[in-house]
């Protein structure tokens, strides 16, 4: 009799990354099932499908955490205090361009790009790991402008807020055009631009 369920060359960790890799690119809504099935290698069956995953947002949520867990670490640095708050805003930015625009994955970013086509109510749950995160980053930014200011490198009537967006937004605005094609080698100097965005906005030396 042929053995049910998994193959025994399943490898679940692997699985989890080649979905990983088929979100980002496609986003949740446009993702199929039976994208996912193939993307898995094997000709998974379905019934091994929902025994492994339970369930396409199951799947997401997991692969999500893989993103997470890795290439969405280069904004850490935001929250690394043993770094000048400029430096570790401009590293934020340029290790996550960096990131975006190079090859052997999907370009622009998960966090902004993976859930931004579904509809919040209906998939808000699904969709829950990737805000935390987008808030963590613009909280990250706010937290650098904030230790910039305290520690006087930036003038204390900066609008920090304002200040702060302008690096979050610039971060978006990243994945969009790295999605479109765009180069590290175009964003590498328009860092060096909106970092004068800080620079305008220093304390009195």
């Amino acid at each position: 009799m042929a053995q049910m369920g998994r193959p025994r060359t399943f490898d679940r960790q692997a699985a989890v990354e080649q979905a990983m890799f088929l979100f980002w690119q496609q986003g949740y809504e446009s993702t199929s099932l039976s994208q996912l099935k193939a993307s898995l290698g094997g000709g998974i069956s379905a019934p091994s499908f929902y025994a492994a995953f339970g369930s396409k947002e199951a799947l997401f949520r997991e692969a999500a955490q893989c993103y997470l867990d890795t290439f969405a670490l280069v904004t850490a640095c935001l929250w690394d205090d043993g770094l000048a708050p400029r430096a570790a805003v401009e590293l934020a930015l340029r290790q996550s361009a960096a990131m975006q625009a190079e090859p052997g994955h999907p370009p622009g970013c998960m966090v902004a790009l993976g859930c931004m086509s579904a509809p919040t109510a209906e998939h808000a749950a699904v969709a829950a790991p990737l805000t935390a995160s987008r808030a963590r980053t613009r909280a990250g930014f706010v937290h650098c402008v904030e230790r910039g200011m305290t520690g006087g490198e930036l003038s204390a009537q900066t609008d920090g807020v304002a200040l702060a967006a302008v690096f979050d937004s610039f971060l978006s605005g990243v994945a969009i055009q790295a999605r479109d094609g765009v180069g590290y080698a175009v964003f590498d100097p328009a860092i060096t631009q909106v970092m004068r965005v800080w620079d305008a906005n220093r304390g009195v030396e």
